[in-house]
């Protein structure tokens, strides 16, 4: 395996058709920590303004996409 893991953006989506989502690191397994407690359903983070968005449960919106709230605290983002 090697070290050449590209560095972790300020602000990350997982979704494709953000202009925030960046393939190259989803190759590796990352981490997110928020509030000091690993998540594990955050959708897209930013360190800077601190705010993680989480699916809002089951509820999806008209295109069936899940609705987001955002939630505001300290983030943490490291490779595992």
């Amino acid at each position: 395996m090697s070290d050449t893991r590209p560095e972790l953006p300020d602000h990350l989506s997982i979704d494709p058709r953000s202009p925030h989502y960046v393939a190259a690191i989803f190759e590796h397994d990352i981490g997110i920590r928020f509030n000091g407690k690993e998540r594990f359903d955050v959708e897209e983070y930013c360190i800077s303004e601190g705010w993680v968005r989480v699916p809002a449960g089951k509820t999806v919106d008209r295109k069936g996409y899940p609705l987001l709230i955002k939630l505001k605290g300290p983030v943490e983002v490291f490779y595992k």
